[in-house]
């Protein structure tokens, strides 16, 4: 048997990398915490079924995906999108 090629697997599948932007302490996070409630902080997420995972990517690829999205087990019934 040959050995595989060795070549860039990211630009093969587009795969993308998610990186940490903040560097904050445990005290930093309480803080927050504490004061998300009055700013008020709010999150948006979408939600897809595994079997709708394409779609999803789509979306992102795409920039119109707002917020987070989070693939679903398809047998969660969660079909509300936020």
């Amino acid at each position: 048997m040959s050995d595989i090629p060795a070549f860039p697997y990211e630009v093969l599948w587009g795969e993308r990398v998610l990186r940490s932007v903040a560097n904050l302490t445990r005290r930093d996070g309480e803080e927050f915490l504490a004061l998300a409630p009055r700013i008020p902080v709010r999150t948006v997420v979408e939600t897809f079924h595994l079997s709708q995972a394409a779609e999803a990517l789509d979306r992102l690829r795409s920039g119109k995906v707002r917020g987070a999205a989070v693939l679903l087990p398809d047998s969660t019934r969660t079909t509300a999108r936020a």
